[in-house]
């Protein structure tokens, strides 16, 4: 290896940028460097070095200094997509040589060949791999209390922008970076405007008091698959349909107390259905990334651990199925910028590293002492500026390989057994199909639509049907979001006595199981005249239909409660089918009247039909008034990702609500406030605040409703109202309210003799009771507890108490997807009960009817026990 090299690479790492500055100075003179001389590195510009002790810097102040960075550098090109979440910019930075950026869009569609290369010539294909870039995308402060990311970026872009060395410049000519400065900007702000309130206190480095993104927090990274967020769909776009870059990294950090860094590639057990090559790539990457941390002396690095093969379908987990090394890597933590001191004795192993000791994926432990931000940032450093220089060098071989990726799938799809995927036009809930489809579209899979009804394998569908083909590169997304899915059962998970090793989230990410779409598989090409979807939206713009005695709404659609709500917002007046009646289900909505225009608005935005209200008559006791209902809910300390999740359901779907803290729970009248009261996920303990640290938490947020809360909501149930528990905040009135008839069966149950971690369970629905109606018969639910895991029986009926079994787990057969053991314990047992107590009612959630606003085939039964509790 050149001895210049590893002077440049022990220069980039150092801990100081001064000796980098210094050494820099040798080439004042050189090419290009007349933009570096304009531009403050970050000690001039912020003031101290980027990841300094107790030093953070705001989003404001980072984007002032890209934006800035953009201006002077002829290599940098800031872009703005849109806002965050809170209305921020969120950035994208783009850095190449000069000549690559008046080329841009030329780079850009090369790479789109080479990534689907249905119908291009071989020599189109080698002019493609001959005159292409690599195209790198890296992505920083995804989780913002890993607070290095968004300090370390400042510095890798202000060093892509200023260095003249060859292999910066080599890196310029043969690699188009794409740099994401922070996936979520919101958190940058909310976490280091709470670290620099409270430095140099007794709290410094306590955890903020609310979720690091405004609804889903930690879990921002789980939403690339659904793309909710528009921070994700912001990311989708440029890795899934404008760029598809050849590799990914998405740079984070993890607890203090193991291995100073984890690189790719991932441990086991992987998940199949990529093309060979990623892995291989993921492990090469990783290789030179790992080579790179032992010369520059850091210590601690370990790879093929901790982190496995199958994980969520966050970017770095659902990228390897879009043909890219979409990878990770992850730094010991601080206490957010404050040092932490290990010791030796405090450091463990973990997955693949049974033991905190040498073996060949870690030659080089830490053996513990000071750890700094400091330390993370200039790890960052060099896994980014690794991955880029592996780019540069391997440039024909990388391009090469998405050519053989792309194709080489394309024709797996083709030649094996499962030729395409149809999605009928008949569905339970076309509005929600359509949204399944929308999905696709986003995730850059190409998807046919039929214009009249055809046949296929004996089935027939109607006009309107959707068609995916396996024949296409993006192969392994369609296979994993569209069928059926059994987690892996080896020693990779499952120990030698046979007991479950948890997976690291999901056991599987069906998203048409989720979403209760039925989709087809089919062993052939389907033959039909068949249209590419063009665009990444579905037009359903709903009918009104003119009727004297008003409009009907099926109560079998999502949007229809969103509908409803926005009718509600102008005064109209609503009612509802309890029973059927003739073209009519239960659950149906009637609007006896109401303004034309408005209900055409109201179907534009929802996509809902209003039909003809066609019956001479109704009783009022078949169709009932329904009143909007007033909605609380518990927001603890420290924010709940169940709770942030139900907000952004329920403002989706336009339902009003009020966030309840502890001492509004605590202090009671809820009855003459609210309806509905809604318990998020979460434990007795946690909501109560039996174990608060008052040394983790200052003074004004420390939290639990203690005994009066709990006495509180049991007496705005007896008072009338509907408390709605779900997951784990069963617990509450199972354990606390007086005479609560139900037990919680899985309650002491072990992993070994029940295990469903993060599955879709067939369930069996009572479709005449209010809180079943719209849903199908039978369901599909998602079990993936955060708190208590939780089914349902109930015992020692009093007379003045009645039950209701809306949701059933069935005698057999309970697992649809992912993995179960003990099946019996839950059979026959309520998913989803009603229990009437005093005057009111409490519903029971036994699983994740909102999971993370992904789950559009059980949203009713929320909506439901929401509706009815008006």
């Amino acid at each position: 290896m050149p001895r210049t090299r590893s002077i440049h690479r022990v220069l980039r790492s150092s801990a100081s940028p001064s000796l980098w500055t210094a050494f820099l100075i040798a080439g004042l003179l050189a090419p290009g460097f007349s933009a570096a001389q304009e531009i403050p590195s970050p000690v001039e510009f912020f003031g101290h070095e980027m990841g300094a002790d107790r030093k953070l810097v705001l989003w404001e102040r980072l984007v002032e200094y890209y934006r800035m960075i953009g201006e002077r550098s002829d290599r940098v090109e800031v872009r703005e997509m849109g806002e965050s979440t809170l209305g921020r910019p969120f950035l994208v930075v783009f850095v190449t040589s000069p000549e690559n950026h008046r080329d841009l869009q030329a780079i850009r569609e090369t790479n789109a060949t080479l990534q689907d290369p249905r119908g291009a010539s071989e020599v189109e294909i080698e002019e493609a791999i001959a005159n292409g870039k690599a195209v790198i995308v890296q992505s920083y402060a995804l989780h913002s209390t890993e607070v290095a990311a968004s300090q370390a970026s400042a510095e890798i872009i202000y060093e892509m922008a200023t260095r003249v060395d060859p292999e910066m410049m080599r890196i310029l000519d043969e690699v188009v970076a794409i740099q994401f400065p922070s996936l979520n900007p919101d958190g940058v702000d909310i976490v280091n405007e709470w670290y620099n309130r409270w430095v140099g206190t007794e709290y410094e480095a306590v955890s903020p008091p609310e979720l690091y993104h405004h609804y889903i927090g930690h879990d921002n990274n789980r939403d690339a698959f659904m793309q909710n967020t528009v921070e994700s769909r912001h990311g989708a776009r440029i890795l899934f349909r404008e760029w598809i870059p050849q590799a990914y990294v998405d740079h984070h950090q993890m607890g203090p107390f193991g291995a100073r860094m984890y690189v790719p590639p991932y441990a086991e057990p992987i998940r199949p259905e990529g093309d060979p090559l990623v892995w291989r790539e993921m492990a090469w990457y990783g290789s030179q990334i790992a080579y790179g941390l032992e010369e520059a002396g850091r210590e601690g690095v370990v790879n093929a651990a901790i982190y496995s093969g199958w994980g969520h379908f966050g970017f770095h987990w659902i990228t390897p199925f879009h043909n890219i090394a979409g990878m990770l890597t992850e730094s010991a933590s601080a206490r957010l910028a404050t040092p932490l001191y290990v010791a030796r004795e405090q450091l463990t192993g973990s997955r693949q590293l049974p033991e905190y000791e040498m073996q060949t994926t870690f030659p080089n432990p830490w053996e513990g002492g000071w750890w700094r931000v400091r330390d993370i940032v200039v790890n960052q450093k060099i896994a980014t500026f690794e991955l880029l220089e592996m780019a540069s060098k391997n440039r024909e071989t990388i391009l090469r390989n998405a050519y053989l990726k792309a194709s080489r799938q394309t024709e797996r799809g083709r030649h094996g057994a499962v030729a395409a995927y149809v999605i009928p036009a008949e569905q339970h809930d076309a509005l929600t199909m359509e949204k399944l489809v929308e999905r696709l579209l986003w995730q850059g899979v190409e998807v046919q639509r039929a214009a009249d009804d055809f046949t296929h394998e004996g089935r027939v569908y109607g006009a309107g049907s959707y068609v995916v083909t396996t024949a296409q590169p993006k192969r392994g997304v369609i296979r994993w979001l569209l069928e059926r899915t059994f987690y892996p059962q080896n020693s990779y998970t499952r120990t030698p006595d046979g007991s479950p090793i948890r997976p690291y989230d999901m056991a599987g990410d069906v998203m048409a199981e989720f979403m209760g779409v039925r989709v087809d598989a089919v062993g052939s090409p389907v033959e039909a005249e068949l249209a590419v979807v063009q665009g990444l939206e579905i037009s359903r713009t709903g009918q009104v239909m003119a009727g004297s005695r008003g409009y009907v709404v099926s109560g079998s659609a999502n949007d229809a409660f969103r509908a409803m709500n926005l009718l509600w917002d102008e005064g109209v007046t609503v009612r509802r089918f309890n029973r059927d009646r003739g073209l009519f289900d239960a659950g149906d909505f009637w609007v006896p009247e109401a303004d034309e225009t408005l209900l055409r608005r109201v179907a534009r935005e929802t996509g809902v039909d209003f039909r003809t209200m066609s019956l001479d008559s109704v009783e009022d006791d078949h169709a009932p008034l329904v009143d909007r209902a007033r909605i609380g809910m518990y927001q603890a300390y420290g924010g709940n990702m169940d709770e942030g999740w139900t907000r952004f359901l329920l403002e989706e779907f336009g339902f009003p609500y009020t966030s309840l803290d502890a001492s509004a729970v605590a202090a009671g009248g809820l009855d003459r406030r609210f309806d509905v009261i809604l318990l998020p996920e979460a434990s007795l303990g946690d909501m109560r605040g039996d174990a608060v640290d008052s040394s983790q938490v200052p003074p004004g947020y420390r939290d639990g409703f203690g005994a009066e809360g709990v006495a509180a909501l049991e007496a705005f149930v007896r008072a009338g109202g509907t408390l709605v528990a779900l997951g784990g905040a069963a617990e509450l009135p199972i354990e606390t309210f007086q005479g609560f008839p139900v037990v919680n069966v899985l309650d002491g149950v072990s992993n070994t003799e029940f295990w469903a971690r993060g599955s879709t369970l067939r369930v069996e629905v009572d479709t005449e009771h209010p809180l079943g109606w719209g849903m199908p018969e039978q369901a599909l639910v998602v079990f993936f507890p955060f708190a208590d895991r939780t089914a349902f029986e109930v015992q020692g009926f009093g007379t003045s108490q009645r039950a209701a079994k809306v949701a059933v787990y069935p005698d057999r057969d309970v697992l649809q997807s992912g993995q179960l053991d003990g099946e019996e314990v839950i059979a026959r047992r309520s998913a989803l009960l009603e229990v009437e107590h005093g005057d009111g009612r409490v519903v029971l959630v036994g699983f994740r009817t909102q999971h993370r606003a992904q789950t559009h085939g059980t949203f009713k039964f929320l909506f439901n026990a929401l509706v009815s509790g008006g």
